[in-house]
């Protein structure tokens, strides 16, 4: 029998959130990329690292927070836990795998395109695993053309988002890419979802699994948590809003003088006693003409 699939059984509420989620670990995952590019080599690993999982927290979280629209109206669904953190496991590896080439090679040529080809390849791979730990009582199909469709996006995505890694420098800029990126990610979710098709079995056996309610916490306070910490990071490290390298001489940075005043200490202390020796000199000349 086939089964009767509802994506968006919350309306809008889903996707929007979704795509915020993408969005955000998408900005973050950006910005430390770009701030890896920026530092010395000994703290580009770490920058490196928490953009991988950044966007990965961002992709996993968006991917869940969309099944909890999705429904079988004649049956209920259930996830299997570890096969749904294994597919966190995964987008990390692999997302990570992806930014580190870029990291150590750069943003372009054959460099950009296997890194975004690896990339993409984890966030498809995320997705489809996810889907595979869905536990219903029926059978899960996929349309070929579809799925490869939905592929081809996640690495275009990809493969767009760590060139304006290694690009873009703006904060606004930044902050478009990451919208783009979480469009893109979004379409790749739902181009996915819309390659699926559900056939029941006729007996009502019970699923066994989580169910997506069961899901939700583990959802918010493990990735969500780390992108929190992650933001933090970001926004008080002073080079990662700006974009700009920190390879600025010491006396240049804020808080230290630009310019030294020792060039110049014998012509200032001079102007004060001048200007008031003027103004004395015009006020008695003053007085007698005012007598």
């Amino acid at each position: 029998m086939q089964g009767t699939v509802d994506g968006f059984s919350y309306g809008l509420v889903t996707p929007v959130v979704a795509f915020l989620m993408a969005s955000l670990g998408g900005a973050l995952g950006l910005r430390c990329t770009t701030r890896s590019m920026l530092v010395a080599h000994s703290w580009r690993p770490g920058w490196l690292a928490l953009g991988s999982v950044a966007i990965a927290s961002g992709i996993w979280t968006m991917h869940f927070v969309a099944m909890m629209g999705f429904k079988v109206r004649q049956a209920p669904i259930h996830y299997d836990k570890a096969m749904t953190f294994a597919s966190l496991g995964v987008a990390i590896v692999m997302v990570g795998i992806g930014i580190f080439i870029v990291g150590y090679r750069g943003a372009r040529g054959t460099a950009l395109f296997t890194g975004g080809t690896i990339t993409g390849l984890g966030i498809a791979s995320m997705h489809y695993l996810g889907m595979a730990a869905m536990r219903l009582n029926g059978r899960l199909e996929y349309n070929t053309l579809t799925v490869a469709a939905s592929v081809v996006i996640a690495m275009a995505a990809a493969t767009a988002a760590l060139w304006a890694a290694g690009q873009i420098r703006g904060f606004l800029w930044s902050v478009g890419a990451s919208l783009v990126m979480g469009l893109a990610v979004s379409g790749m979710h739902y181009t996915g979802m819309a390659a699926l098709s559900v056939h029941l079995h006729g007996t009502a056996a019970p699923t066994a699994g989580e169910s997506a309610a069961a899901l939700l916490w583990p959802l918010l306070i493990g990735p969500l948590a780390f992108l929190a910490i992650a933001a933090v990071v970001v926004v008080f490290d002073p080079m990662m809003v700006m974009g700009r390298p920190d390879w600025t001489p010491v006396e240049h940075k804020p808080g230290v003088p630009a310019h030294p005043t020792v060039h110049h200490p014998a012509h200032r202390p001079p102007l004060r006693p001048v200007r008031q020796a003027v103004r004395r000199t015009s006020r008695t000349s003053r007085t007698p003409q005012n007598r």
